[in-house]
Parts: C-alpha cells; sequence; structure tokens
C-alpha cells in the first residue's frame, strides 16, 4: 500500500453490498467508485475525516448504484419481465400495465385486478432479480386470484423462491426500518383502504 493511503471495508447492509474505501493522499479533491465483483469499490481522498467522508462515500455508492442496468431499465424492461414469468408460471396471464413507482410507502407491490395494473415499489430496484421476479409472480397471482387464498398461494408459489423472497423481503424492511402490511390488492378489501403489500 503506497504511503499515505489507507483501505477499510464496510460490510454489507440491506440497501447496499460490502463497501471498500481506499483513501489516498495523492487523490486531492475527486472521489471515484467502481463494481469489483460484487464489491463496490470507492477511492477517496485521504483528507476526508468524519462525516465529510461518510457523507462523500455514500454520495458516491449510492451514484453507482443508480446506474446498475437493472436500476436503469424502464418500465417497458419491467413489463417484459412479467410477461416472461406470466408465461412461465402462469399460463401467460397477462397485465394491463406494469411498472416502477416510487409512491409506494407500505407494499413492496401492489395490484388492481379491476384494471389489470401491476406497480412495483422501486425500493425493490436494489434487491436481487430473482426477488423481483418473486413479487412480479405474486402480483401475477392475483389477476387469477385477487386475495390470499389457498387457490392464489398455489399459483404464486409456482415461483420456486417464494418462501425465500418473503424472508428476504422481511430482512429488507427491517434493515430499511420500514413497515410493511400484507394488503397489496387494491379494491379487494376497501374497507382497509388498500393499505400494503406482502
Amino acid at each position: 500500500m503506497a504511503q499515505g493511503s489507507s483501505v477499510y471495508v464496510e460490510p454489507p447492509r440491506f440497501d447496499r453490498p460490502e463497501v471498500e474505501v481506499r483513501a489516498s493522499s495523492k487523490r486531492k479533491k475527486t472521489g471515484t467508485a467502481h463494481w469489483s465483483g460484487s464489491r463496490i469499490v470507492v477511492q477517496i481522498p485521504a483528507r476526508l475525516k468524519g462525516r465529510e467522508r461518510v457523507r462523500f462515500v455514500d454520495e458516491l455508492v449510492e451514484r453507482l448504484l443508480s446506474q446498475r442496468p437493472q436500476n436503469a431499465a424502464g418500465d417497458a424492461s419491467l413489463e417484459e419481465r412479467a410477461r416472461v414469468l406470466a408465461e412461465l408460471y402462469l399460463d401467460g396471464v397477462e397485465a394491463a400495465s406494469v411498472r416502477w413507482v416510487a409512491n409506494q410507502r407500505r407494499r413492496w407491490a401492489s395490484c388492481s385486478p379491476a384494471s389489470r395494473e401491476i406497480r412495483v415499489s422501486s425500493r425493490l430496484r436494489q434487491c436481487p432479480e430473482w426477488v423481483i421476479d418473486a413479487v412480479l409472480v405474486h402480483e401475477l397471482a392475483h389477476l387469477l386470484e385477487a386475495d390470499h387464498s389457498a387457490a392464489f398461494y398455489e399459483l404464486a408459489n409456482r415461483h420456486p423462491r417464494q418462501g425465500e423472497c418473503a424472508l428476504f423481503l422481511e430482512g429488507f424492511a427491517l434493515g430499511l426500518g420500514l413497515r410493511i402490511e400484507d394488503v397489496d390488492v387494491d379494491g379487494a378489501l376497501d374497507a382497509l383502504d388498500a393499505v400494503a403489500v406482502d
């Protein structure tokens, strides 16, 4: 390691992978971040300390995470993904639209069977693809069975990782400090004002 340089590793969190921070006295003002396998490597000026360092690293990491292919993929990609999953697991059931939304506070996703619309929380962009797939299959199954009946779970559980997905999302919510509710079908439970998600 060069003189005036230090390296430390931040353990993975629910909302980001392991981060290796390399502080160098040769860097004066700028920083960079790049992927190295499943780890993010951040290079920063050694002069940064305390909160300024934390803020600088967080900004670089967030910028890099927002550029991940699954984060850049828009609604058309999500809709195509849902179409492929519907063919694989649910006999080709069709949604009218499938899109990312930023306004889901207590849901991972939601489905409106009447309009056949599926909305997926943009928070899930940070999750592994298999989690997003399991959530999509869950919501697509609501197009066939609006409630959380045994018949619904028989359909949703055709995706082999539904159980793992539920555990992952429970931990993810805990890590983010979110309170996620169980209602994800709009219109089916109007008395509850359609408050949440699985």
